[in-house]
């Protein structure tokens, strides 16, 4: 090789080295997925700013909404991968490409931090004919069709949940469908629908207030905020094979970007996401504390794909095949 490639290909490695080590040296962008005050927003707010502490930088934080949070996406997938724009989102891309929304997906990211995950928890209104996973599925048969589930559209976690219950305890239900969980709660409190598929920190404060019941946590472990309430897997050990699972929230950036700075942003966001108060509003809200990156992360994602489009696919609400973009069956 010449000596001018050569000095080429060093001063490229000096120049890389240098960038990395004067990083951030201006403001980074956070572009949220999602609108102000809800669960992904609430979550990046109060994380960031301990994550900034160790970074000695800002990252200024837009909300960016729309195509179910392909917009924001696209916007950091087709920015320069230099680390000054990262995107924090939800478990919802990985569903993109089954479901028509796009051809981008967090395979085209590297995960910052996996932060933290929802608990499932499947909630009814305090007049239904049942209060246990065993009782609601023997009601549901005896009466097809006559119980009201719920729903946020194909892909959100009621249709995940219900997939899960109909692959392993087929029922007929009726599903009514709203613009989020949040309306759909409400629904269930005024007797609209009877059952809920939901995540336990958007009930929780009903449940405790009395203005609905819990049926059953969908996860492989009792919840420290309903200490009374069985995972179903007590009682339905068959859904072991899904469980544990649940929407998450987490930091990435475009994949090509410098690993000095990718290991900086992930030694901040993982000294952040320690921060005692974040890990209290955590615990309030019913979410569990993960704070993985790196191969952890990644195998974290490739199984919630696999495990969620499929599911998503044997119920019939997908718009391609899981397998057209080899994402292996569980």
């Amino acid at each position: 090789m010449k000596r001018t490639a050569i000095a080429a290909l060093l001063g490229l490695g000096i120049a890389g080295s240098a960038m990395a080590q004067s990083y951030p040296s201006k403001e980074i962008q956070g572009i949220i997925q999602w609108g102000a005050g809800g669960s992904t927003d609430v979550v990046m707010r109060a994380v960031t700013p301990h994550a900034e502490a160790v970074l000695g930088g800002k990252v200024v934080m837009q909300n960016v909404t729309g195509g179910v949070g392909a917009i924001a996406l696209n916007r950091v997938a087709d920015g320069a991968a230099d680390g000054y724009t990262l995107l924090m989102g939800a478990e919802n891309p990985l569903l993109y490409k089954v479901m028509g929304l796009g051809q981008k997906d967090y395979s085209d990211f590297t995960p910052i931090n996996i932060i933290a995950r929802g608990i499932p928890i499947i909630v009814a209104k305090p007049d239904a004919p049942f209060n246990t996973f065993p009782e609601m599925i023997a009601y549901i048969k005896a009466n097809p069709r006559a119980v009201k589930f719920g729903s946020t559209g194909p892909g959100g976690l009621p249709s995940v949940i219900t997939a899960m219950i109909n692959a392993k305890q087929p029922i007929q239900v009726t599903a009514v469908p709203y613009d989020g969980d949040g309306p759909a709660l409400t629904a269930l409190m005024g007797g609209a629908i009877d059952v809920m598929p939901a995540v336990l920190g958007a009930a929780i404060e009903n449940i405790r207030a009395g203005r609905m019941k819990p049926i059953a946590i969908m996860d492989v472990a009792p919840n420290a905020a309903l200490p009374n309430v069985k995972p179903v897997v007590e009682t339905n050990p068959e859904f072991r094979q899904y469980l544990p699972w649940g929407p998450f929230f987490g930091v990435f950036v475009k994949k090509g970007t410098p690993a000095d700075i990718v290991t900086k942003l992930q030694a901040a966001y993982n000294t952040g996401a320690k921060h005692p108060d974040f890990q209290k509003l955590m615990d309030n809200r019913g979410f569990l504390m993960m704070n993985i990156a790196g191969k952890e992360a990644d195998d974290f994602l490739a199984k919630w794909q696999s495990t969620t489009t499929w599911l998503l696919q044997d119920a019939g609400v997908t718009k391609a095949s899981p397998a057209q973009f080899n994402i292996p069956k569980p």
